[in-house]
C-alpha cells in the first residue's frame, strides 16, 4: 500500500516535466514556422498579397485586328482571320521539361528549338510565349484533351494575317513576320511574339495597319487555366488602307504573264496610279504571317529564279529598242536630224574595227526617224548617237526619269544605270570610247532600267508629265473616316518641242498601227495604241543570235514592249518584259501587252454601262 502511495505521489511530477519537454520541443518545432509565418505575412504581407494576386489574376494582351487592305473598287485584298495560337507560361508547370516534351510530341515540334524558345531571355514572369502558331483542329483538339499533362499551357485565339490572292500581290503587300530584337529596341509598345510588318505595305504602312491593343484581366487556376475574364479593354483594329490596284486587271496582267519570268506594270500617266504591278516568280505570304519554317525560308532565298525579288522594282535589265524614242527625242530636240533627215541601213554599220548589226539582215535601206521607231532600225540610231555623244544621250535619258528611282514607296527600288563618260570614269576609272555610244543608242551596254522606270517614261511620253507612281488612294479610320490621302506627285515636265512630241508619238503609234510596225501584235479593235517594242541581249553572241532555240535559256534575249493608249488620248501605260523569252519583243511581249490593255478597256466599258445602269434604276424609282 504504501509503494502504491509513492508511485501515485511522484506520478504527477514525473508527468509535468514530460508535458513540459513536450510543449519545450514543439515550441522549438513550430517557432520557425511561426517565424516565417510573421516573416511572410506581417513583414511583407503586401507584397506576398500581390504576388498571390498575380498568380490567380493575370493581365492579357488583346492583340489589335491588322487593317484590311482593298483595291480601288473596295474588294479585299488581305484580311485577318482568327487562328489558335498555343501559348505556355513556364511558372506554372511544376516540371517545366516534362511539359516541353510532352508539348512537342503532341504538336510535332523539335523539343530543342522548344525548350530553346521557352528559356529565351527578356521574358517576363508570368508572360506567356508563343510555342505554336495556326493550329490545325487536329492540335487544337490535342492540347485540350491532355491538359492535364500540359500544365501552363493554353489556346488563346489571335488574328492572323490572311492573303486570299496568294502570291498574286506579294511583292507590292509584302508579309508580316514575328517582331525581331532590333525591332524591339527601337519600338517598346511591341512584346515577343507581336506579327510586324516586314515588307511593302505591310511594313511602309505598318502604323496605319497595327491598330491598339486591347487588354483583358483574367482569373486563372492553378494550372494557369483561364477561368474567367474580370475586365476588359476593347482593342481597337487597325486603318483601312485602299489600294490604286484593280484585281481584275492584276488577274489579267498575271494571266497574259502566265508561267513565264518577267514582269507587268500597268500606270495611269495621268498622275502616277499603279493600276496593276505582277512580278513572277513570287511567294505566298500566307506561309509567313503562320510562322515560315526554316527550309521554307532556305528555299525561297536559294531558288535560282530569285521568287523574293520584285522584279517590277528591282529588275534592272537592258530596255533595248525601247530606249529608242528617248534617243529620237533627243536628236530631234538637239537639231543633230529633222523628221527628213535619212540614214541608209544596208545591215549594219562599220565602226573602228568593229561591225554593229541592224536586227535585220538585209537592212532597212534609206529611212527617216519616223521609219526608223516603226522598224525599229539600229544603224539609224548607231549614226545618230554618234552626232548626239553619250552626255546628251544620257541628259534626255534621265528627263524622263531613267537612272534615279522612281520614288515608289517600296522598299530596295533600284535606279538603273544610265552611263556618261563621267560614270565610267567614276566606276571604271577608264575614259569612254565612241564605240560604246553605238550600244547606248538602242539601249544596251551599261544601261538598265527597271519595268516601272519605263511604264513612267512611256507614260511621260504620252502625256508630258511624269508622276511620282503610288499605289495607296487613301486611308480610313475604322468608323469609315478618310484620315490620309495620297496625291498625285508630279515631279517632272518633259521640257521638248510640241513638234518634237508629235514626231515620236505619231512614230509609236506607227509602230502598232501599221502594218511595217513591228509592234503590230498589240493593236487593239476599235482603240488606237501607240507603243515601242525591245529586244535586249543579255550575251553578246553574234551570228548564233540568229537561232535563238538553240541557247541555252539563261542566254536568251529578255522581250520588252512599252505602250500607252488610246494613242490620241493616254489614260493607261504599261511596260511589260519576259525574261529569255523565245522570241522578240514584237513576238512576245506585244500580244501580251495587247491582252492586258484589251482587259483595262473591257473592265472600263463593263463598269461605265454598269453605272449606268445603276443611274438609270435610281432616277426610274425616284420617277
Amino acid at each position: 500500500m504504501a509503494w502504491v502511495t509513492l508511485k501515485q505521489r511522484e506520478a504527477p511530477a514525473l508527468l509535468r516535466r514530460r508535458v513540459q519537454w513536450l510543449l519545450a520541443a514543439t515550441a522549438l518545432v513550430f517557432l520557425p514556422v511561426v517565424a516565417r509565418l510573421w516573416y511572410l505575412q506581417v513583414l511583407h504581407g503586401e507584397e506576398m498579397r500581390l504576388l498571390a494576386e498575380n498568380n490567380r489574376i493575370r493581365l492579357h494582351r488583346v492583340q489589335a485586328t491588322r487593317g484590311t487592305v482593298v483595291d480601288r473598287y473596295g474588294r479585299v485584298v488581305i484580311d485577318s482571320r482568327p487562328s489558335f495560337d498555343a501559348v505556355f507560361v513556364p511558372e506554372d508547370a511544376e516540371d517545366v521539361a516534362a511539359t516541353v516534351e510532352n508539348l512537342a510530341t503532341l504538336l510535332g515540334l523539335n523539343s530543342a528549338e522548344l525548350r530553346a524558345l521557352v528559356g529565351k531571355k527578356g521574358r517576363r514572369p508570368f508572360q506567356e510565349t508563343v510555342v505554336k502558331r495556326d493550329l490545325s483542329f487536329e492540335e487544337v483538339a490535342a492540347v485540350e484533351t491532355h491538359q492535364w499533362d500540359l500544365p501552363g499551357v493554353s489556346l488563346q485565339i489571335t488574328p492572323r494575317r490572311s492573303y486570299p490572292h496568294g502570291p498574286l500581290l506579294a511583292h507590292l503587300t509584302g508579309y508580316v513576320g514575328e517582331v525581331g530584337p532590333d525591332e524591339l529596341k527601337q519600338n517598346d509598345t511591341y512584346r515577343m511574339g507581336d506579327m510586324i510588318g516586314k515588307s511593302g505595305l505591310e511594313r511602309g504602312w505598318e502604323h496605319y495597319l497595327r491598330g491598339i491593343d486591347g487588354g483583358q484581366q483574367v482569373e486563372v487556376d492553378s494550372l494557369g487555366r483561364r477561368l474567367r475574364v474580370l475586365n476588359e479593354v476593347a482593342e481597337v483594329p487597325g486603318h483601312t488602307v485602299k489600294l490604286t490596284i484593280d484585281l481584275d486587271l492584276q488577274q489579267a496582267a498575271h494571266r497574259a504573264l502566265g508561267d513565264r519570268d518577267g514582269s507587268v506594270v500597268v500606270i495611269d500617266p495621268r498622275n502616277g496610279e499603279i493600276l496593276a504591278m505582277v512580278s513572277h516568280p513570287s511567294f505566298d505570304p500566307n506561309v509567313f504571317a503562320r510562322g515560315i519554317r526554316s527550309a521554307e525560308w532556305r528555299a525561297l532565298i536559294t531558288d535560282r529564279s530569285r521568287p523574293l525579288m520584285n522584279r517590277a522594282i528591282q529588275g534592272q535589265y537592258p530596255p533595248g529598242s525601247t530606249f529608242k524614242f528617248i534617243v529620237a527625242a533627243a536628236a530631234l530636240e538637239e537639231g543633230v536630224i529633222n523628221p527628213f533627215t535619212r540614214v541608209f541601213c544596208p545591215g549594219g554599220m562599220a565602226f573602228g574595227n568593229h561591225y554593229f548589226r541592224c536586227w535585220r539582215k538585209g537592212g532597212h535601206g534609206s529611212v527617216n526617224v519616223h521609219e526608223a521607231l516603226v522598224q525599229s532600225c539600229d544603224t539609224f540610231f548607231y549614226q545618230v548617237a554618234q552626232r548626239l555623244g553619250v552626255d546628251v544621250i544620257a541628259a534626255y535619258a534621265r528627263k524622263f526619269g531613267l537612272g534615279a528611282p522612281t520614288g515608289v514607296a517600296l522598299e530596295h527600288e533600284k535606279g538603273g544605270t544610265i552611263p556618261d563618260a563621267g560614270w565610267k570614269l567614276r566606276r571604271f576609272r577608264q575614259p569612254w570610247y565612241a564605240g560604246e555610244t553605238l550600244s547606248v543608242a538602242i539601249g544596251q551596254g551599261y544601261v538598265t532600267a527597271t519595268p516601272l522606270q519605263m511604264a513612267n517614261a512611256v507614260g511621260m511620253l504620252a502625256t508630258g508629265r511624269r508622276f511620282r507612281p503610288h499605289f495607296v488612294l487613301q486611308v480610313e479610320s475604322p468608323e469609315g473616316e478618310v484620315v490620309a490621302r495620297e496625291e498625285p506627285e508630279e515631279v517632272a515636265r518633259l521640257d521638248v518641242r510640241a513638234t518634237t512630241l508629235k514626231q515620236i508619238r505619231d512614230a509609236l503609234r506607227d509602230v502598232v498601227e501599221t502594218d511595217r510596225g513591228t509592234g503590230k501584235k498589240a493593236r487593239l479593235r476599235g482603240i488606237a495604241v501607240a507603243g515601242k517594242t525591245g529586244t535586249a541581249q543579255v550575251v553578246k553572241l553574234g551570228k548564233d543570235r540568229s537561232r535563238p532555240d538553240r541557247l541555252p535559256r539563261h542566254q536568251r534575249d529578255h522581250a520588252w514592249f512599252v505602250a500607252y493608249a488610246p494613242a490620241d488620248d493616254p489614260e493607261v501605260a504599261v511596260a511589260a518584259i519576259v525574261e529569255h523569252a523565245d522570241g522578240g519583243g514584237g513576238q512576245v511581249a506585244a500580244p501580251l501587252v495587247r491582252d492586258v490593255l484589251s482587259a483595262y478597256f473591257a473592265l472600263a466599258q463593263e463598269r461605265q454601262q454598269r453605272n449606268y445602269a445603276q443611274d438609270r434604276s435610281a432616277v426610274d424609282r425616284a420617277l
